[in-house]
């Protein structure tokens, strides 16, 4: 089989595991945030969406494959359509919108930056396979 000559820079992984770990972070400070008035159903959801999305920090910057990049851009794509949900009043938030505030915006924005990252290391890395499965055929 022929060597393939397509690298796809490390720093994309490091980008996408560093974006995936401040939206974490961010969540985390929400849980903590709400500590104050007591341990609730959103205050669990920060907590474990903070200490998934810190995981996923990890199947970035040790390239575990495909199937962990799509876990993680689903999940994250998830909390993504929660948060908009939850922006308009309906049963999930006690019929009133939950408020937008700059620690929302900024934990949307790497996400959004963490999906963009991943889908890039997906699309790169099937296009540098492409070729070895087609000299494969032969």
């Amino acid at each position: 089989m022929k060597q393939v000559n397509v690298h796809l820079s490390p720093y994309y992984y490091y980008a996408a595991a560093i974006t995936t770990g401040i939206a974490g972070i961010l969540h985390l400070r929400l849980f903590f945030n709400g500590l104050d008035r007591g341990i609730s159903d959103f205050g669990i959801f920060f907590l474990l969406s903070g200490v998934l999305q810190l995981f996923w920090v990890i199947p970035m910057i040790r390239r575990w494959g495909r199937p962990w990049y799509y876990s993680g851009l689903g999940g994250t794509i998830v909390l993504i359509i929660i948060w908009v949900i939850t922006r308009v009043p309906n049963p999930i938030t006690n019929g009133r919108a939950l408020p937008i505030n700059s620690l929302s915006i900024v934990t949307e924005l790497f996400e959004i930056a963490f999906i963009i990252l991943t889908a890039i290391i997906i699309s790169k890395e099937r296009s540098k396979r492409a070729p070895e499965i087609k000299q494969d055929v032969r």
